[in-house]
């Protein structure tokens, strides 16, 4: 489906999770990185990341994924999901 629609951030977004649920973090970690490069996430996207990336002990590159995740909620309108975002980094002091 990609081959044939690589504009389309919903598949990427898609191959992402597919990846992430088989076990694969690597091509799902990318996946994600594309996706949220050709994207204006909400901030779903962006706490996956850093919850992957906080899992894979990358706490510097996990803090700045949920960062940009606080910013996309608020800027979407979702004042609960930068919260809960937040609490993280909290709690992780990151």
């Amino acid at each position: 489906m990609l081959e044939r629609n690589p504009n389309d951030s919903r598949i990427r977004f898609g191959l992402a999770l597919e990846y992430l649920n088989s076990g694969d973090t690597e091509s799902g970690v990318r996946e994600l990185r594309a996706y949220l490069d050709a994207s204006d996430d909400e901030g779903n996207a962006w706490g996956r990341l850093g919850a992957i990336l906080k899992d894979s002990q990358k706490d510097d590159e996990a803090r700045e994924a949920y960062r940009h995740g606080i910013e996309a909620a608020n800027r979407h309108g979702h004042p609960t999901m930068a919260e809960e975002f937040e609490e993280i980094l909290d709690r992780w002091n990151l």
